[in-house]
C-alpha cells in the first residue's frame, strides 16, 4: 500500500517506486541507487529516488503515529470498528491528528477542571440547546467547589469550547479559510526598534499566506527567531465565528448566548492558535523548498560551466556493467555529445571504446590534433575497482592520441588488465 500511495504521489510507475522502496529497506543510499541499480529503479535519477525516499520516511512515521494512535484509543476502550477502519485507512498526517484529538491525553485544562467538578453534565444541557431557563438548571450543579450558578455555567462553557475545538469539521473549516485567505503578519517587539534595524523593513508588514514569497517569509522566520519580531496569521474572525456558529447553534436554541460565548472562546483560545501553528510550520516547509531549489539552480548552474577554461574536454565517468558514460564539452562548458563505451568486463569492447574516443576526440576541432582534453571523474572516498580499471586505459589512450603528432616520447603508462 505504501508503494502505491507513492507513485500516485510523484506520478512515477509502481514497479519503479517498489524497486526503489526494496532498495531504500535494504539500507542503499540515493546516489548508489540512481548510478548502479538503474535495472531496478527503471532509470530514476536521483531526484526522484530523493523524492521517493522523502515520502517513504513520511509515510513510515505515519504509520507508527498510527499504531501509537490505535492503541491509545484502544487502551481507553473507546476503539469501536468503525473508527479503527477510519484510522488504518487514512494517510494524511493532519487528518489523523484531528481524528486522534478527542482522545489524545491532555494536560489539565479549564474542561479538565470542570469535569473534575461533575459541570459535564451541566455541558450536556448547554449543548442541547433545550434549557430555557438555563440559570435554575445550573442552580443544582452548585457545590462546595462551584459557589455560584453563572460560576457552574461558565465551566460547562469550558468543557463545550473544548469539545468544539476537538471537532474535525470545526478545524478544517478554520483551517480552510485561514490558509486560503489569511495573511502572515509580522510585528515588531516592543523596545527592539535599534536591535533590529536590519527587520525595519518587517516591524508592520502583511504578505498573502498563499502567495508570500520564499525570501520574505524566511526574512520574518529570522526576525522572530532573533526576538525582534512577531509572526501571526490575520484572518476574518468573524467570519469565521459565523460559520463555526452556523454548525453548532441550532435555530431557535435556547442557549443561543452561552454557545456563541463558547464559540468564540473555542476558536480564540483553542482552535485558531493550533491551526497558526500548523499553517506557519507548513509555509516554512514551503519556503525552505523553494529557497534549497534556488540554491539547487545556482549550483547547477556553476558546476555546468567550463571545468578548464576556454578547453574543450572529453569527460569518462568510469563503470563496469553499466559502462563508461563520456560527454563531450565544446569551449563553453556546452554539452555536444554523449555517449556510453565498455572496455571493461563483463562487455570488454576495448577496440570499439578506443575507436569511439578517437572518433569524439577527432570531431572536437577542426583537426584531430586539435583533441579535447581528456579527464576521467574523481576516484570517490570509497575503494572504486571501476575508477582503477578506466585510469590506466584513459592514461595510456590519451598519451597515444594527444601526443602522436609531436616528437616527444609519451611517459609510460600502467599496463591495462584487457586482452584486446
Amino acid at each position: 500500500m505504501t508503494e502505491r500511495i507513492i507513485a500516485q504521489r510523484l506520478g512515477i510507475g509502481l514497479p519503479q517506486v517498489q524497486g526503489t522502496v526494496r532498495l531504500l529497506r535494504e539500507g542503499a543510499t540515493i546516489p548508489f541507487i540512481s548510478r548502479y541499480r538503474k535495472e531496478a529503479t527503471g532509470s530514476l535519477d536521483e531526484l526522484q529516488v530523493g523524492a521517493i525516499k522523502e515520502q517513504l520516511d513520511r509515510l513510515t512515521e505515519l504509520e507508527a503515529r498510527r499504531q501509537t494512535v490505535l492503541t491509545t484509543i484502544e487502551g481507553q476502550g473507546k476503539l469501536t470498528g468503525e473508527l479503527r477502519k477510519r484510522i488504518e485507512e487514512c494517510w494524511n498526517a493532519v487528518e489523523l491528528e484531528d481524528i486522534y484529538l478527542p482522545y489524545k491525553p491532555k494536560r489539565r485544562t479549564r474542561a479538565t477542571a470542570a469535569r473534575e467538578r461533575g459541570l459535564e453534565p451541566l455541558a450536556d444541557i448547554v449543548m442541547a440547546q433545550r434549557a430555557h431557563d438555563l440559570l435554575r438548571q445550573a442552580q443544582r450543579f452548585v457545590t462546595a467547589g462551584v459557589a455560584t450558578p453563572e460560576e457552574a455555567i461558565a465551566g460547562a462553557c469550558d468543557i463545550v469550547a473544548e469539545r468544539i475545538s476537538e471537532d474535525e469539521q470545526a478545524r478544517n473549516t478554520v483551517r480552510r479559510t485561514m490558509g486560503r485567505e489569511g495573511a502572515v503578519h509580522s510585528k515588531l517587539v516592543k523596545g527592539k526598534e535599534a536591535e533590529g534595524a536590519k527587520y525595519s523593513d518587517y516591524f508592520d508588514a502583511a504578505s498573502p499566506l498563499r502567495s508570500i514569497s520564499s525570501h520574505r517569509f524566511l526574512a520574518m522566520r529570522r526576525g522572530e527567531d532573533e526576538g525582534i519580531l512577531r509572526i501571526s496569521v490575520d484572518a476574518d474572525t468573524e467570519r469565521i465565528t459565523e460559520a463555526l456558529c452556523r454548525r453548532f447553534i441550532r435555530p431557535g436554541s435556547a442557549t443561543r448566548t452561552y454557545m456563541e460565548a463558547a464559540v468564540a472562546d473555542s476558536l480564540k483560545r483553542l482552535i485558531r492558535p493550533s491551526i497558526e501553528t500548523e499553517l506557519l510550520a507548513a509555509a516554512k516547509e514551503k519556503a525552505d523548498d523553494e529557497a534549497i531549489g534556488v540554491f539547487a539552480e545556482n549550483l547547477r548552474q556553476l558546476l555546468l560551466s567550463a571545468p578548464l577554461g576556454q578547453k574543450r574536454v572529453i569527460a569518462i565517468d568510469p563503470g563496469f556493467r553499466t559502462g563508461c558514460k563520456v560527454v563531450v564539452l565544446d569551449s563553453q562548458g556546452n554539452l555536444v555529445h554523449n555517449t556510453t563505451i565498455y572496455p571493461h568486463p563483463p562487455q570488454g569492447r576495448y577496440a570499439e571504446a578506443a575507436e569511439t574516443l578517437r572518433a569524439l576526440a577527432g570531431n572536437t576541432g577542426p583537426r584531430p590534433s586539435q583533441s579535447a582534453t581528456v579527464r576521467r571523474g574523481a576516484k570517490p572516498s570509497s575503494w572504486c575497482a571501476a575508477w582503477d580499471w578506466t585510469e590506466p586505459w584513459r592514461y595510456s589512450w590519451s598519451a597515444r592520441t594527444a601526443h602522436r603528432s609531436t616528437r616527444r616520447r609519451p611517459r609510460r603508462a600502467r599496463s591495462f588488465p584487457i586482452t584486446t
